[in-house]
Parts: C-alpha cells; structure tokens; sequence
C-alpha cells in the first residue's frame, strides 16, 4: 500500500535551507512542519506553512539586508 502526503518540495541554498531547519525547530513539536529532508538543500513540508515560511524569509532578508546612506 502507498501512502502520499501532499506538500510543498523546497529547493534552496544551505544557508536557507539552515534556516527553515532552525525556524521548524523552534515550534512546538505539533506544529513542525518538515515532512522530510532529502538532502542539505531540498526538502519536503507540509502545504499550509508555505506562506509563513515565505514571510519569515522575507522578514529575514529585510533584517539582514544593508541600504546605502545618502
């Protein structure tokens, strides 16, 4: 018998891939949201945290992003 999980395939660097890693470990073990890791730059996540993980990313960027003085 197969068992299919729908989910959202992650394709991205180690850094990035470090931090989705970090942001799943800091939940609470029932709100963990890697399926599975396939390698250090490609996993698998369940499809409801995919906009909150665009939105931590995006808010990691805008924190470590550096804009030039005028």
């Amino acid at each position: 018998m197969v068992n299919a999980i729908k989910g959202w395939f992650i394709s991205c660097d180690v850094p990035m891939a470090q931090f989705i890693v970090n942001l799943n470990a800091s939940m609470p073990a029932s709100e963990r949201f890697i399926v599975h890791m396939l390698d250090p730059t490609h996993m698998f996540v369940q499809p409801h945290v995919a906009e909150m993980i665009r939105s931590k990313i995006a808010e990691f960027r805008d924190q470590n992003s550096y804009e030039k003085p005028q």
